[in-house]
C-alpha cells in the first residue's frame, strides 16, 4: 500500500514539475485610445497607408502588449518567456504546470492555454510528416525563360511581367527557417530572427534562401523569380533542431511585425502538426481553420489586409495526408504542388479541412522546381515549400496592378481563374491559376461607390447574431448579400431604412464579406461572426 501511494505521489510530482508550454493571456493594454488616435506611434506610415487604402480599421489589436505585464511574467518563479502577440494580447511561456497556473493569480492574467491539449481537455495523436522539402531530383530541363520558365509560364506569370508588373513597389515578407548566404541587392528592407532575438538571419539553414529565390531571384538569362522587383523583409520563425508550438507563436509575432511595417504579401513555406512532445500535436479536429494559435493569427492578419500564402505541406503520402496549420486557416491562401506537366505531386498535402472547406486553395509547380542555391547557381528541389513562393510572387505582381483592391477580392479572383474552379478536388483544390485571366478579371472589377462607402455602416462587428445597417436618408432600399471568404453567397435580402437589421445567427462562426448594392453601385464590408 505504501508503494502504491508513493507511485501516485511520484506521478503527481512528475506532472506538476515537468516543463510545459503555454500561452498566457492578458486582460487589457495601456494607452489604447492615445495609440489609436496617433497610429504612427505604433505602426509605420506604409502600414497606415495600406490600411487606409483598403478601409481597414486600426484597433486595439494593433496596440503593443503591456511591457510591464511581460516583465512581471518574466520575474515569476520558474517561467521563461519565448514570444509575445499583440493581436491576441498574450505571451508564450515555458515552465512547470504549477508555476504556469500560479500566473493566474496575477491581476492582469485572464487565462492560460496549454500547448499540451490534454491539459485543456482536448485529445492528441501522433506526429507525422517532414514539413520541409523532398529530396532533390536529378531531373533538369532547359527553358527559354531560364530554368524557371515552366513554373512561371504554367501560371501565366510571364504575362504579368509583360504588362510591367514585376512586384516593384510591393513588399513581401518571407517567414522561414533561415537565410544563409542571402545576397542583398538593395531590395532587402529588414531582417529578424525571432528565436535568437537578433537581426542576423544567416543561421545554418538555407531553406529560406531557396524559397525567397523563387519570388525575387534574378540571374540574367538563367533564372527569374515570379516577382523579381519586389522588396523584402526576411524573418526566421523556425528553430530546426526541435519542433515545438513556440514556432507557431514566433510565426504570429512575425505576422504582427509584418503588418506594422506595411507588408503586402507573406510567404510561409512551413507547416505544423506534429511536435516532439506528442501531447502538443494537433489532431485533424484541431485543423478547422480557427483553433490553432497559428490559424487564429493568420485569420487576424487576413482581417488586417495582408495576403498570407502558405505551403500545404508534404504529407500527401503519409498517414496524415491533410494540410497542417496555418495552411488550414480560413484567411490563409494555401498552395499545393504539381509536377512540371501540371499533374498532382503525390507528396502534396490534401484537403478538405475537418469543417469541409476546400484546401489547398490552388496549385503551383513544386516538383522539379527551379531555385537559386546558396552557391548562386540554379538548382532544383521538390516540395510545397517551393510551390508556395512561386505562387506568392505571382499574386504579388497581380496585386501591384490594382493595389487598392482588397486582399479577399484578389484571392477570390485567383481561385476563379483556376482550371478546376467549378469542380475542385481534395488533391488539387481549385487547380492551377491562370494569371492572365485573373488580370483581365481584375481590370473590370468595379470600384466601390464613394457615396455608399461613406453613408453605410454595419454594426456591431464582430457580432454573434444580428447585423445592423445604418441607412442613408437619400435611398429607399438596397440589396444586402453575404458571402463566405471562398466567394459562396450564403445570404441575400433587401434592406431599407425600416428593415435595416439582418440575422446571421444560423451561420457558422468565421469571416464573411457583406456587400450592399444599389443599381450598379456597390460597397463591401468584412464581417466577423462569433
Amino acid at each position: 500500500m505504501k508503494n502504491y501511494v508513493l507511485l501516485i505521489m511520484c506521478l503527481i510530482a512528475s506532472s506538476t514539475f515537468a516543463q510545459q508550454d503555454a500561452w498566457v493571456f492578458f486582460a487589457d493594454k495601456e494607452n489604447v485610445a492615445e495609440s489609436i488616435a496617433n497610429p504612427i506611434s505604433i505602426l509605420t506610415q506604409e502600414s497606415i497607408d495600406r490600411k487606409a487604402m483598403h478601409g481597414i480599421a486600426i484597433d486595439e489589436r494593433d496596440v503593443p502588449v503591456n511591457e510591464s505585464y511581460i516583465t512581471d511574467i518574466k520575474n515569476s518563479t520558474g517561467i521563461t518567456v519565448y514570444s509575445k502577440s499583440k493581436w491576441m494580447n498574450c505571451v508564450y511561456v515555458r515552465g512547470s504546470q504549477s508555476n504556469i497556473e500560479s500566473l493566474l493569480g496575477l491581476p492582469f492574467v485572464t487565462s492560460v492555454e496549454y500547448a499540451d491539449k490534454s491539459l485543456n481537455f482536448f485529445p492528441d495523436i501522433n506526429r507525422t510528416e517532414d514539413k520541409f522539402e523532398i529530396e532533390n531530383s536529378s531531373s533538369r530541363i532547359d527553358y527559354n525563360y531560364g530554368a524557371a520558365a515552366n513554373q512561371i509560364e504554367m501560371l501565366k506569370g510571364d504575362f504579368l511581367h509583360e504588362q510591367d508588373f514585376t512586384g516593384e513597389g510591393m513588399i513581401v515578407g518571407v517567414l522561414d527557417a533561415g537565410f544563409a548566404n542571402m545576397v542583398n541587392d538593395g531590395r532587402l528592407l529588414g531582417t529578424y530572427d525571432f528565436e535568437q532575438r537578433s537581426t542576423n538571419v544567416d543561421g545554418t539553414s538555407t531553406h529560406g534562401t531557396k524559397t525567397t529565390s523563387d519570388i525575387g531571384g534574378f540571374l540574367d538569362g538563367d533564372f527569374v523569380g515570379t516577382a523579381p522587383e519586389a522588396s523584402f523583409y526576411l524573418f526566421v520563425t523556425e528553430y530546426g533542431p526541435t519542433e515545438t508550438p513556440t514556432e507557431e507563436a514566433w510565426w504570429v509575432e512575425a505576422l504582427e511585425r509584418s503588418d506594422s511595417l506595411g507588408v503586402d504579401v507573406i510567404n510561409t513555406s512551413l507547416s505544423y502538426r506534429g511536435y516532439d512532445n506528442d501531447n502538443y500535436t494537433h489532431t485533424y479536429e484541431d485543423l478547422d481553420g480557427q483553433t490553432t494559435f497559428a490559424a487564429r493569427g493568420g485569420n487576424i492578419a487576413f482581417e488586417k489586409g495582408m495576403i498570407m500564402v502558405n505551403s500545404a505541406g508534404n504529407g500527401g503520402n503519409s498517414g496524415f495526408p491533410t494540410v497542417g496549420t496555418p495552411a488550414d486557416a480560413i484567411g490563409v491562401f494555401t498552395i499545393g504542388a504539381v509536377t512540371p506537366s501540371g499533374n498532382y505531386a503525390s507528396f502534396s498535402s490534401k484537403g478538405p479541412t475537418v469543417d469541409g472547406r476546400v484546401k489547398p486553395d490552388v496549385m503551383a509547380q513544386g516538383q522539379d522546381a527551379a531555385i537559386i542555391g546558396t552557391n548562386g547557381n540554379v538548382d532544383y528541389a521538390n516540395g510545397t515549400s517551393f510551390s508556395s513562393p512561386i505562387l506568392a510572387g505571382a499574386i504579388t505582381c497581380l496585386w501591384q496592378a490594382r493595389p487598392e483592391v482588397r486582399n479577399d477580392q484578389i484571392m477570390q479572383i485567383v481561385r476563379e481563374s483556376s482550371h478546376l474552379y467549378n469542380n475542385p478536388t481534395n488533391e488539387m483544390g481549385y487547380g492551377i491559376p491562370n494569371f492572365e485571366d485573373a488580370y483581365n478579371a481584375l481590370l473590370v472589377l468595379g470600384v466601390e461607390d464613394e457615396f455608399l462607402k461613406s453613408n453605410f455602416a454595419l454594426y456591431p462587428n464582430p457580432t454573434s447574431d444580428i447585423i445592423n445597417i445604418s441607412f442613408p436618408q437619400e435611398l429607399n432600399k438596397a440589396q444586402f448579400d453575404l458571402y463566405s471568404v471562398l466567394g459562396n453567397k450564403v445570404l441575400s435580402t433587401e434592406i431599407s431604412s425600416d428593415l435595416n437589421s439582418v440575422s446571421i445567427e444560423s451561420l457558422a462562426a468565421g469571416m464573411y464579406i457583406a456587400t450592399i448594392s444599389e443599381g450598379k453601385q456597390q460597397v463591401s464590408f468584412k464581417i466577423v461572426k462569433q
